[in-house]
């Protein structure tokens, strides 16, 4: 029976709270006071985030989650970051993928789902959950520019050191399920191999490259290879979406005809809606998943495993982000706490104000490169420098929304620990940082 008889009702469900999302007719509603504002922010933000992030970013995350779940072996995550991996080679993957992946807090957690549930070590999946948002080169670079060298280097290096020391701590911590885990898969046997590795370092490598250029921001200059880049993304990802057509074919078996369909669609949308460029790219996600969905073999295989992960994460995501919203509000804009009194606790250099901007960024929500003049705004009503690296290093990998699915995924006991590792060392990188440099 066809995967879309059988999952339709949650299908349903998910886009219709998507579009819910999407249309939001908040400014027709009135916010006069602090509590109706909270309301409406968190409204605000959930749109924004239904608008820019989910068709963008976490879509594609959840192909590549699934494809990793089909498609990489168990003897492939084991080799590299399992639990009785080579150390020094699982932590150097594991702390550098930021650097490939432009993603946020919440884009990343597909991926980490995909290789923790095929058996990678805690210490290396862990390190890859900080690393994969807060080591965005882009980011550093833009903090580098906008708030000053030094901080951009602080937040280069801490971003690294960090994902490493976490997860080596979180073995460490739980190093009696990790020791379990050793012994399980030394027993495991070798799986076949259904394709070459350089086959499916091709597959993932254009979907991961559609994935960093379908969301790469706009950049503060207007000349340099960041702005070419820029200029040139939607054709970038549209080459990557080509390439991922013949592979459809040649490697998973699907009709040409369909493929061909397909990419007919998508592209004659992206040149009648040059302007609205999400268009042609929502045209491409609902044919990749008509393609992979109606299909019996390998590539149905890869739509259940990513649909899985979209049950499980969406539904928690956006929640998360409804709070966050209530909370905190969006950038410029206030909730239930009043921005005076995050502007008022992160002053100065103190262990109060440091934990407070470390514990105030872990909540927030930040999409990818936010955090800059978000940050730039706060430094200029007072913030101190310790602080505000504190909050560079807490910020971009942790948020409200991201902390409820890591629970679903490795239980609350070892989200906890996660989530305070992160904010004392933060609070301890901003206190030394303040010591020398503020």
């Amino acid at each position: 029976m066809p995967i879309w008889k059988s999952e339709w009702k949650p299908l349903l469900w998910i886009v219709a709270g998507f579009l819910a999302c999407f249309y939001l007719p908040v400014e027709a509603i009135q916010n006069s006071e602090r509590l109706r504002n909270a309301v409406f922010e968190s409204l605000y933000l959930v749109r924004w985030y239904a608008q820019e992030h989910v068709l963008l970013c976490l879509i594609p995350a959840f192909f590549i989650a699934g494809a990793i779940a089909v498609f990489i072996s168990q003897d492939s995550v084991m080799k590299y970051l399992g639990a009785n991996a080579n150390k020094v080679l699982a932590y150097g993957v594991a702390s550098v993928s930021g650097t490939i992946l432009a993603v946020c807090s919440c884009t990343v957690l597909p991926l980490f789902a995909g290789i923790y549930r095929m058996g990678a070590g805690l210490g290396p999946a862990t390190a890859f959950l900080y690393s994969g948002p807060a080591i965005n080169v882009l980011a550093i670079i833009m903090t580098a520019r906008v708030l000053g060298l030094k901080l951009g280097m602080a937040r280069a290096v801490g971003a690294i050191v960090f994902s490493v020391v976490i997860g080596l701590l979180m073995a460490f911590i739980f190093r009696k399920e990790e020791l379990e885990k050793i012994e399980a898969q030394a027993g495991w046997p070798e799986p076949e191999v259904a394709r070459p590795l350089w086959q499916n370092a091709l597959f993932f490598g254009v979907m991961v490259g559609t994935l960093v250029f379908a969301n790469w921001a706009k950049p503060a200059e207007t000349v340099g290879l960041w702005a070419a880049i820029y200029g040139a993304k939607w054709w970038l990802t549209g080459a990557l979406g080509v390439a991922l057509a013949v592979m459809l074919i040649r490697w998973l078996n699907l009709n040409p005809g369909k493929v061909a369909l397909v990419a007919g669609v998508t592209t004659v949308l992206a040149f009648q809606f040059a302007a609205q460029p999400m268009v042609a790219f929502g045209a491409a996600v609902i044919g990749l998943s008509w393609l992979t969905s109606t299909d019996k073999d390998e590539a149905g295989e890869w739509f259940q495993s990513s649909w899985d992960y979209a049950k499980q994460i969406l539904p928690l995501l956006f929640f998360g982000v409804l709070v966050a919203g209530a909370l905190l509000g969006r950038p410029g804009q206030e909730a239930l706490i009043p921005a005076q009194w995050i502007i008022w606790a992160v002053g100065g250099n103190s262990l109060l104000a440091n934990f407070f901007a470390a514990l105030a960024g872990a909540f927030m929500y930040f999409a990818t490169l936010t955090e800059v003049p978000i940050l730039q705004g706060l430094i200029g009503n007072g913030m101190g420098q310790g602080p505000a690296l504190a909050l560079l290093l807490a910020g971009p990998a942790l948020s409200l929304p991201n902390m409820l699915v890591i629970r679903s995924i490795m239980g609350t006991k070892k989200t906890a620990v996660f989530v305070a590792l992160v904010v004392m060392m933060a609070t301890l990188s901003g206190i030394v940082y303040g010591a020398v440099w503020g």
